[in-house]
């Protein structure tokens, strides 16, 4: 803008200022597009810190944690507890395995679906979990220095290299 106003005064620089305010009514502004997302992201992530700052430990939430570590240890105890079945009562367990062979298939899917979707909300709840108290951990001072061109990856990968 100044190269405009030297070659063509005060006119031309203003002109183009205009046109730049009216092209931005069109097509937003990349670098504002970007500050709302980071300060909208802050927000959310404050807002999320906020809600799990602290924890509650009552009794009805102990006994929910009771009742949400059960299904696994079940699954792997009944599996082994049917083979026990087998060996002990084999005509018995045939009967019912005929039973289990007249359960329509999309049932045998509907159940697949449901404990499917049960670990793997249990897997993503804990990677969550984790992920937040790593990141509640590691201290700002952790964080590279920026350095005079502002770019912090920069300087940690120069700091790395030793230049």
């Amino acid at each position: 803008m100044g190269l405009m106003h030297w070659l063509f005064g005060a006119g031309a620089a203003r002109t183009l200022g205009a046109a730049g305010q009216v092209a931005e009514v069109f097509v937003p502004n990349a670098s504002r597009r970007q500050e709302l997302q980071a300060e909208a992201r802050a927000a959310a992530m404050a807002q999320h810190a906020a809600e799990f700052r602290n924890a509650r430990t009552g009794a009805f939430d102990r006994a929910i944690d009771g009742l949400n570590r059960l299904p696994r240890p079940l699954l792997a105890l009944g599996t082994i507890g049917l083979f026990a079945y087998a060996m002990a009562d084999p005509a018995s367990f045939a009967v019912r395995m005929r039973g289990l062979a007249e359960v329509p298939e999309p049932l045998w899917w509907l159940l697949g679906a449901v404990v499917g979707f049960y670990f793997g909300a249990r897997e993503a709840h804990h990677f969550r979990l984790t992920r937040w108290a790593e990141a509640r951990r590691t201290p700002d001072a952790e964080a590279p220095a920026a350095s005079a061109d502002g770019n912090a990856a920069l300087a940690e990968w120069r700091a790395l290299a030793g230049r």
